[in-house]
């Protein structure tokens, strides 16, 4: 996950997760991995991006707030919410915004 998401003309909706992790694994990253997984087969996902050091961001992109419910309900996803406020987190935050404009650069 260490590329630009590319995303359709907007608007669209981003859920941007942003996390404080707590000692040792436990399994973190295979989860983390199979959530990536499972939610770009979900119908309305757009993207993601990620990053970790220390403080831990992602960015999901979707194409409707129902699409976004959808995956919050997901029977593997809220078993995984569990297990992080369980083992894996200390603290986090959910947003949801509508992303009304974006551009960008790319070099050739």
């Amino acid at each position: 996950m260490s590329e630009i998401a590319k995303t359709p003309q907007p608007p669209y909706y981003a859920v941007i997760f942003t996390s404080e992790r707590s000692e040792g694994d436990q399994g973190y990253e295979e989860m983390a991995e199979e959530m990536v997984n499972l939610a770009s087969v979900q119908p309305g996902f757009l993207g993601v991006e990620s990053a970790r050091e220390g403080l831990g961001i992602t960015v999901s992109y979707w194409e409707s707030l129902e699409a976004i419910q959808n995956w919050k309900q997901n029977e593997r996803h809220l078993m995984a919410q569990k297990r992080g406020k369980s083992d894996w987190y200390l603290s986090y935050k959910t947003r949801i915004c509508k992303v009304e404009r974006d551009y960008g650069f790319e070099k050739n």
